[in-house]
């Protein structure tokens, strides 16, 4: 009588138990967020803000399997020095794992000195490094009429900073887009919507490596 209890409780007192880790294991999990803080470039300018290059990007996400969330912390018209106003509190909301950093410029367009840049962008990698995120800086490249010696300093910068603080860098975030004149609206500057995938692979293929596939 006991050994036929036995046999029919035990599995069941089993399947509760598996059960159970399994639902712990699942609540236990949970969604980290990669914060891009940007400009124009990142804020679907003069797009459908679902078309830009930050939506396509949660979406490939998605589609491999990692579960992260994207949050789109980018404002036209910003420079290097505003948005680092504005990153403690974004830090402090979304606590994420991830910030990509795609500034500059309007700095360049502005004509700020190199120095400032460069100062505001070290600010920006130390305090996310600080709240325990990674970093991706994506690198800008001004138009031709700027000149040639100048995007060269200008793309220094980037390449300064990534090896200083020992952190991917997507060397030009337009590749391949910004020489493309069917590529970018009327105003030279802002890519179209046709153009944000490749923006997308451009970040995606330094991004994917600094992921976790438990994610």
């Amino acid at each position: 009588m006991l050994k036929a209890f036995c046999r029919q409780v035990i599995p069941v007192l089993l399947g509760l138990v598996i059960s159970i880790n399994h639902t712990v294991s699942a609540t236990d999990k949970t969604q980290a967020n990669i914060l891009v803080l940007g400009d124009s470039l990142s804020g679907a300018y003069g797009i459908d803000r679902d078309q830009g290059w930050v939506s396509l990007l949660q979406q490939q996400l998605s589609r491999k399997g990692y579960d992260y969330r994207v949050i789109n912390a980018s404002v036209s018209g910003d420079t290097t020095r505003t948005a680092l106003s504005r990153l403690e509190p974004a830090l402090r909301t979304h606590q994420p794992a991830i910030v990509i950093v795609a500034l500059g410029g309007n700095d360049g367009l502005r004509g700020l000195a190199f120095s400032e840049i460069q100062s505001s962008l070290a600010s920006i990698i130390e305090r996310s490094q600080q709240a325990n995120a990674r970093v991706l800086l994506a690198g800008v490249r001004l138009p031709p009429n700027y000149g040639a010696a100048y995007n060269a300093r200008f793309a220094a910068v980037y390449r300064e900073l990534a090896q200083r603080y020992a952190v991917s860098l997507v060397p030009q975030i337009l590749d391949q887009v910004a020489d493309n004149p069917g590529l970018m609206q009327s105003d030279g500057i802002h890519p179209t919507a046709d153009a944000q995938s490749r923006i997308m692979h451009n970040v995606w293929d330094k991004l994917a490596p600094m992921l976790k596939p438990d994610r």
